[in-house]
């Protein structure tokens, strides 16, 4: 059988007396799109940032294409995982191309900048950006570039922190609708942290509800839609308006 791309087993966090996450497991198929949703302080980026040991978990184990995280050389492993933060966290000094490239470039890969070229189309971005400084691009466009940035280096792992968060709609759907094409397009498995329900319900082929360092439910968006397993979860879809 396959490994999953990550496995996360009894995985626990803590800042001093605050438990952030609590004996959390679940596993994320290669090729899928596992959505973390829950409310502020819920555990779900401190999650999403122990796969790429931006956060030292304090127990349990996770594993990266079968490989024990705590095993790798951290500097490898983020090369090795894509990661788009809210902001996008590209380098204001350095130009649209010269940002994609990144990864590829710190590698020592001489077609860097044929594989930032690629992957501005890959995410709908013109190739007359690429000499373009972020501040000149749209909210919308920096997260393109963000999203290039992460699989630029052939990244087959992404993960996604409120990526489309400060984006207007009509530029948060128009995202949402290149991700969903990129990831079937390139095979991508995409760990994607999100407060909102209806974005996670669109993306994800899976769903995990936190809820205070715990897991509430994991299910297909379907499931949790029709049968909501916590009163919690209930009431998280009643605010957020999606009907069961």
């Amino acid at each position: 059988m396959t490994a999953p791309a990550v496995r996360i087993e009894r995985v626990s966090k803590s800042y001093g007396d605050v438990r952030a996450l609590i004996d959390v497991s679940v596993d994320v198929p290669r090729g899928a799109c596992v959505a973390l949703v829950g409310e502020s302080g819920s555990g779900k980026t401190t999650l999403l940032r122990c796969i790429n040991r931006l956060v030292a978990f304090d127990a349990g184990q996770i594993t990266v294409f079968g490989t024990n995280v705590l095993e790798s050389d951290p500097v490898a492993l983020r090369r090795a995982i894509g990661y788009v933060p809210q902001d996008g966290g590209l380098l204001p000094h350095w130009r649209v191309r010269r940002n994609i490239a990144l990864v590829p470039w710190l590698d020592g890969a001489p077609d860097a900048a044929a594989r930032a070229a690629r992957a501005m189309a890959a995410v709908g971005l013109e190739p007359g950006m690429a000499e373009r400084w972020p501040h000149e691009l749209s909210g919308g466009q920096q997260q393109r570039a963000a999203v290039a940035r992460a699989v630029a280096g052939g990244q087959s792992l992404v993960l996604l922190d409120e990526p489309f968060g400060a984006l207007d709609a009509i530029a948060r759907s128009d995202l949402q609708a290149m991700m969903i094409a990129l990831r079937e397009q390139s095979s991508l498995t995409l760990v994607l942290v999100t407060h909102d329900l209806t974005e996670a319900f669109r993306l994800a082929t899976a769903v995990v509800v936190m809820r205070a360092g715990r897991i509430e439910q994991h299910a297909p968006p379907a499931d949790i839609r029709s049968a909501p397993a916590t009163p919690y979860v209930a009431a998280l879809l009643a605010r957020a308006g999606v009907e069961s």
